[in-house]
């Protein structure tokens, strides 16, 4: 059995020089053995980060028989295509979120790496920081009484827009891809349940075409309420509320947490608190949950079936926006109704 996992990187990314090749270095069970890109930094990255093999196109680097797995940091738009693509070769496929832009698509990708026996996740690494399964811990321990709503919250301002991709719709930009998608996921994630009904409102500049903030509100199968807002033009804020009939738990730094370290606050009924610090580096500890799945041949289903259930969501925002009313997930996949994004804005 191998003990690492050979990857390959399609572009030149920032996630993936910023995050992912800092994460690939340290992982115990992965190496990257090729880069693909026709930027002429790739050499840079390549010498910093040590990449012995550089392609110019990324056909050449799916063709490279030493590469094991491939990671996607492309614009949304062409994750379905590359993932297909990465798939149909035999490799197995790590993909920035979202991994779609609609349910058709996210179940197209997800049938072509069941096909030819790849596995595949998509790139929340938010969820492998500890301090999330700390505040499922704390949840069911009963310490907060019953849960009754959740408040998340992720934004940032974004500076310099023009020729950004996430200010292009039709490369899939917009503060509901860009990070509602996570405030999505961890509502589903941390009260482990799936949504019943969404509603949700975009605050457009008149002069964008994407969506630059969204407010949202998901009725849970379960009955908690969760409430959601995610922007692109505001300040840096990156945290989630639990608030039950006995206390709450608070996350901070949900999101992002500062060189790993991040904490959770509990408040009790009478006012009592605590914090617990946990510390995790999530992005090496992303890279290495799926090179283990790699090695070890564990197709998880559950991380396939993970991004449909996320994708149905974020359509039924987009329905909802456009229908200015609530949206019943229970009626079904959305995307025989979901009109073009040029008719939502």
């Amino acid at each position: 059995m191998a003990t690492k996992v050979r990857w390959g990187i399609l572009s030149t990314a920032y996630i993936a020089q910023d995050e992912l090749l800092p994460a690939f270095t340290d992982a115990f069970n992965a190496e990257v053995v090729a880069i693909a890109s026709s930027n002429n930094k790739v050499y840079e990255i390549a010498s910093n980060f040590r990449i012995p093999k550089i392609y110019g196109t990324y056909e050449e680097l799916l063709d490279d028989p030493d590469i094991d797995a491939v990671y996607i940091p492309l614009p949304n738009a062409l994750h379905s295509t590359w993932v297909k693509k990465t798939a149909e070769k035999g490799k197995h496929v790590f993909c920035e979120k979202p991994a779609a832009l609609t349910i058709i698509e996210a179940k197209e990708m997800i049938e072509v790496c069941k096909k030819n026996s790849v596995m595949f996740m998509e790139g929340f690494m938010y969820q492998f920081h500890p301090q999330h399964k700390r505040v499922k811990e704390i949840i069911a321990s009963g310490e907060i009484g019953e849960v009754k709503i959740m408040r998340v919250s992720l934004s940032f301002f974004l500076e310099d827009q023009i020729g950004n991709i996430r200010m292009n719709q039709k490369l899939g930009g917009g503060s509901i891809y860009d990070v509602g998608c996570y405030c999505i996921h961890s509502i589903r994630k941390i009260l482990n349940t799936e949504p019943k009904r969404v509603f949700a409102s975009t605050q457009n500049d008149i002069s964008k075409l994407v969506d630059m903030s969204v407010t949202g509100i998901i009725e849970l199968e379960n009955g908690i309420i969760a409430e959601f807002d995610a922007a692109m033009d505001r300040t840096r804020v990156g945290q989630y509320e639990i608030i039950g009939t006995k206390g709450t738990v608070q996350a901070p730094r949900a999101f992002i947490p500062q060189n790993g370290n991040a904490h959770i606050v509990i408040v009790g009924e009478s006012g009592n608190y605590r914090v617990e610090d946990l510390y995790g580096q999530q992005y090496t500890l992303e890279v290495e949950y799926f090179s283990q799945l790699i090695i070890e041949g564990k197709m998880q289903v559950d991380l396939l079936e993970d991004t449909i259930q996320n994708m149905k969501v974020i359509e039924a925002c987009f329905k909802s926006i456009e229908k200015e009313t609530f949206v019943n997930l229970s009626l079904g996949d959305l995307s025989h109704v979901r009109q073009s994004k040029e008719q939502l804005f």
